[in-house]
């Protein structure tokens, strides 16, 4: 029952935080800088973002020891540049290395920060992500989520939505799976975590893939918990 929970971890890429357009906030000086004005900011983040799960795969399929994703998007950055032009050997790595740090920077939804903190007065507040310890407290600490603990993929050296990131978490945390839920905009994290036995909550984000965006629009299960943003989640639980 979710009367059994204690503690909410969220998914945080698109969740959370607008990945897309705070990674075209920083890429559209540097595409300027390198001759590729032209090009479309958002579009350089989304086929950025396109890399992310098939680098991941590597590590999830056991053909590549656990990385962090730090090191997964500065790989997936130098693969993307050449379709836009642009050397990436011909680029200063100090200037690739901050670039690569857009993904630290990243601005939290309206609602998302009023909505934690008042969840955190009532549960254990983390983030169940991919991305790494430090990738999270330097977001977390820009945009003021109020985590009480940093949480996910290298804590548990397991990748979503494989099951040791879900079952990992809730053990760290010393509960069991049904005294966890995950908060997530996408439907298929969330059906993972189900799968474990994690409580589920829902909330939609329409415009994480920009205008045209056509999945993870509405619930596609009856999850425990289906809300209109962070805020409303936490009316919901009834914080």
């Amino acid at each position: 029952m979710v009367q059994d929970v204690q503690a909410l971890v969220f998914d945080v890429f698109g969740t959370v935080v607008d990945w897309r357009q705070g990674v075209a906030r920083e890429a559209a000086p540097f595409l300027a800088r390198h001759g590729a004005a032209g090009a479309n900011p958002a579009g350089f983040a989304d086929s950025w973002r396109r890399r992310y799960s098939p680098a991941m795969e590597e590590v999830r399929s056991g053909r590549r020891p656990f990385t962090r994703l730090d090191v997964l998007h500065r790989e997936n950055l130098e693969q993307i540049l050449p379709g836009y032009g642009i050397d990436p050997a011909r680029v200063p790595q100090a200037e690739l290395d901050e670039l690569n740090l857009a993904w630290h920077r990243l601005d939290p939804w309206p609602d998302s920060v009023a909505g934690l903190a008042r969840l955190k007065a009532r549960y254990i507040i983390a983030p169940l992500s991919n991305g790494n310890i430090r990738l999270m407290l330097d977001m977390a600490k820009r945009a003021g989520l109020p985590w009480d603990a940093i949480l996910g993929a290298e804590v548990a050296q397991a990748y979503k939505p494989t099951p040791e990131a879900y079952l990992r978490t809730a053990e760290v945390l010393a509960l069991r799976p049904g005294q966890v839920m995950l908060v997530a905009a996408h439907n298929g994290d969330l059906a993972a975590a189900r799968r474990c036995g994690l409580r589920t909550a829902f909330i939609p984000r329409p415009t994480e893939h920009g205008p045209g965006q056509t999945t993870d629009l509405a619930p596609e299960q009856d999850w425990d918990v289906v809300a209109r943003d962070m805020e409303d989640l936490a009316s919901a639980l009834g914080t």
